[in-house]
């Protein structure tokens, strides 16, 4: 229908002509109250919001020679941190000598992730910046198959 018939009807019921979908051929309108749609519509963004979850970076430091008592008190840090959903960066920074023994800070890194695997999945791997090591951890680990087979046999 044209526009002038469109505004006659909505005048008749009182209502306000709302432009739905301008970018459609033709457009589309609704006769309708403006205040109670703009109200909806806040009300969906205002849910839609609450449903997002803001995710995080978190870092843990770490140096190459840490004792193994400290490891596993950040490594206690870092899986509270991903259980509550954050992601963590792991940053080793080598100075002087230590730079030698890049493949200490590496095998650190990967005990430190082998111990989180239950709670995390390595996002970005080890990768070298100037004189530090950085790696990714994401939460969500993917189960491993032997757990994955014993619960479906449960569930059967």
């Amino acid at each position: 229908m044209t526009l002038r018939e469109a505004l006659m009807k909505a005048e008749e019921a009182g209502l306000d002509l709302v432009e739905i979908a301008p970018m459609a051929k033709p457009p589309v309108a609704k006769i309708i109250d403006y205040g109670k749609f703009r109200y909806h519509q806040q009300k969906k963004e205002k849910d839609s919001k609450k449903s997002q979850i803001q995710v995080k970076m978190k870092e843990i430091k770490l140096r190459p020679n840490i004792d193994e008592h400290d490891l596993l008190t950040k490594a206690k840090q870092a899986r509270e941190f991903l259980v509550k959903g954050n992601k963590v960066r792991l940053t080793t920074m080598f100075r002087g000598r230590e730079m030698v023994h890049l493949d200490l800070g590496r095998k650190m890194i990967e005990k430190f992730c082998s111990s989180l695997a239950d709670v995390a999945t390595v996002e970005a791997p080890s990768k070298m910046l100037g004189r530090t090591m950085t790696t990714v951890l994401a939460p969500g680990a993917k189960k491993p198959k032997i757990l994955m087979d014993s619960e479906e046999k449960k569930n059967a």
